[in-house]
């Protein structure tokens, strides 16, 4: 399962249609902000008069516009290659970035209590901007909102590689970054829906992002790592920046102004997070999203205390911290490049019911191989996030889209910090293994209760539906 918690097979680039009037605000084509129309590369023939031509009718390989597109038609996308690129740029950024902080604080303080708050002081204000800032990513144009943040995250970053900042700087401006992350990541995310439209394209895209940031997991560190040998934590801080910048100049020049979803309308703050979370549907999918992080970080949270309960070597440790990344990247492009869309959505509540029994094998306390094979096989189950981001998409109004997707990238974020705290707490009254076991049991609770209010919200969606059309 991961952590951060996707129509043709050659989709053409959308067609920005007819340029806009002097002095008329740039959109997408024709009607401003309306989401792209991904044109289908064979279009279906017009029905014809009378008997159906035999050529229709004879047997034959399976129509191109019903198959799933895979990955390689995301990418055929321009504006998607723009997005994707800068997502890259900024996540190396955002690891470097930690990493150097982490290392520079320590070498400034030797204390190794300073050193780990500064790299949990990256969850905390996720909450913090996730509910009080997420309204900014549906009342000004997204891609302004993108440039500015990418901005704000260069000029904390260069203030951070003055020799003159103090300790007590490094970490507040450790904190603005990550307060400012939760409303990038949330109007991308929105952003993808206009760029790829709300169907299937949407969810592969979104996939990629999320493979790439498990692949920053497993090579970012390492290297941060070696860049660390090579220069002075300032000096990795001051390269960061530069990552930054190119992000923002790629999405500045990249990408297509379009106005805001919810221009000087709607609450903001805690009433405008209300507004979003009192759906009843958007309310349960959005806990589909938080609740399986809580539980997914405990293994790997207890990743050392375990090694040494069963007596590896640290580079032991390391394939216990790789395998659910591993398998988490593994499953999502199996899913997003062999399973349809259809098949995608029908698989997301066994995905998510039989996701955490993997964990119930560190009941038996099992040696390296086994406890590698069932995080691998916990992380292969988080294929199911395909198929719930069409749901979401799907259920959240336009004008609130970006507003929902921050909350539920805040959300997921923080709750990540809370599961690795309780772990850590948890295993200092219980051995490890029973600690992951006994996640694996609440976990499925919980997850079996959000799938029960998942389906009665469906239910209800469709008798609502019914109701109107009659």
């Amino acid at each position: 399962m991961p952590k951060h918690h996707r129509l043709t097979t050659a989709p053409t680039t959308p067609d920005p249609g007819p340029e806009p009037a002097p002095g008329a605000p740039a959109g997408l084509g024709p009607s401003a902000g309306a989401a792209p129309v991904i044109a289908p590369a064979i279009t279906a023939p017009v029905p014809a008069r009378g008997p159906e031509p035999e050529a229709v009718r004879a047997p034959g390989p399976e129509p191109e516009a019903v198959r799933a597109p895979g990955y390689r038609a995301v990418f055929r996308v321009r504006e998607f290659r723009v997005v994707f690129v800068a997502h890259l740029c900024s996540l190396l950024g955002v690891v470097v970035s930690e990493l150097a902080l982490t290392v520079l604080v320590y070498e400034l303080t030797r204390s190794p209590l300073l050193s780990s708050l500064t790299f949990a002081l990256g969850f905390l204000p996720y909450l913090v901007g996730g509910t009080l800032l997420a309204g900014v990513a549906d009342r000004y144009p997204p891609r302004r909102v993108l440039v500015v943040c990418d901005l704000v995250c260069a000029g904390c970053v260069a203030v951070m590689v003055l020799p003159a900042t103090p300790v007590a700087g490094l970490l507040v401006l450790r904190c603005a970054v990550a307060a400012v992350a939760p409303v990038f990541q949330g109007t991308r995310m929105a952003t993808l829906a206009d760029v790829l439209g709300e169907g299937d394209l949407f969810v592969l895209g979104r996939s990629l992002l999320r493979i790439v940031s498990q692949t920053a997991l497993l090579a970012g560190f390492g290297v941060g790592g070696l860049l660390l040998t090579a220069v002075a934590p300032r000096g990795a801080l001051a390269l960061t920046v530069a990552t930054f910048l190119v992000s923002a100049a790629l999405l500045r020049l990249g990408t297509r102004r379009r106005p805001a979803r919810a221009a000087g309308g709607g609450r903001q703050g805690l009433g405008g997070t209300w507004g979003v979370l009192r759906n009843r549907r958007i309310r349960a999918l959005m806990l589909l999203f938080w609740v399986p992080p809580l539980f997914v970080v405990v293994p790997e949270a207890l990743a050392a205390p375990y090694a040494d309960e069963i007596g590896v070597s640290t580079a032991a440790l390391g394939l216990l911290m790789c395998a659910m990344p591993v398998g988490t990247i593994a499953g999502e492009l199996f899913a997003g490049s062999a399973l349809s869309a259809a098949t995608r959505s029908r698989i997301v509540q066994p995905l998510l019911l039989a996701g955490f029994l993997p964990f119930l094998l560190y009941a038996l306390r099992p040696g390296l191989a086994l406890a590698v094979l069932a995080l691998a096989l916990a992380g292969a189950a988080g294929a199911y996030t395909l198929g719930l981001d069409a749901w979401f998409v799907e259920a959240v109004p336009e004008e609130q889209r970006g507003r929902a997707m921050t909350l539920m990238t805040a959300g997921m974020m923080t709750v990540q910090g809370v599961g690795m705290a309780g772990a850590g707490l948890a295993a200092e009254f219980l051995p490890v293994h029973v600690v992951v076991a006994g996640t694996g049991v609440l976990a499925t609770v919980g997850v079996v209760a959000l799938v029960a209010e998942v389906r009665a919200t469906e239910r209800r969606d469709g008798a609502d539906r019914h109701m109107t059309s009659r």
